[in-house]
């Protein structure tokens, strides 16, 4: 009876995966709006009520997205401050920063999903997941252990962050300022000195 209890969780957790993924990919192709679910069930090849076993509807699939997309952001952004290594501590900011907005860039739909597209996951609260923690703790970490209010710099780091990949990516601001845009913001957030 174990062995096949496990094989189905095995088959779900399987399902659940496909089903994201498809997700995601349709987003990245042609945007939120394509996903619905008589489309995922059509292309995960499984009937709408075994995608409704495993999302409530598209808003629960999109927070699912979401949820995945943080915990790369996390891993991303530890992995740009590890390879920075034992460079000034505003270059690893720089880099993790740097990082950030190449996230944006590169994975639209998925940034859409955490950033944009409305959902029930909860920041700064008991309720906040593991993943959503981590992608937090990731800016909190990027700033020197010396910074007093490090938590209240790295939402504000985020913010800025947000705002500079939402104007960058409507065109508002163009590309070519970024850096100096960095500059100005990492010496706003932790002064030297």
């Amino acid at each position: 009876m174990s062995i096949t209890r496990n094989r189905r969780e095995r088959e779900r957790a399987e399902r659940h995966r496909l089903i994201l993924a498809v997700a995601r990919e349709l987003a990245e192709a042609e945007g939120w709006e394509a996903v619905t679910t008589r489309r995922l069930a059509e292309r995960v090849e499984y009937s709408q009520p075994v995608l409704y076993s495993h999302f409530k509807g598209k808003d629960a699939i999109v927070a699912a997205v979401a949820e995945d997309g943080f915990a790369e952001l996390a891993e991303l952004l530890r992995g740009a401050r590890t390879a920075a290594g034992g460079r000034a501590r505003e270059s690893r900011l720089h880099a993790v920063c740097r990082a950030y907005l190449r996230f944006a860039v590169e994975r639209p739909a998925l940034y859409q999903a955490m950033f944009v597209m409305p959902t029930q996951l909860r920041f700064a609260s008991e309720e906040t997941s593991a993943a959503l923690r981590a992608a937090f703790d990731a800016f909190v970490e990027a700033l020197p252990e010396d910074s007093t209010d490090r938590e209240a710099r790295a939402e504000l780091l985020w913010a800025a962050l947000h705002g500079i990949s939402a104007l960058s990516a409507t065109g508002r601001i163009p590309t070519h300022g970024e850096e100096s845009r960095l500059g100005l913001l990492i010496e706003g957030i932790v002064p030297k000195g």
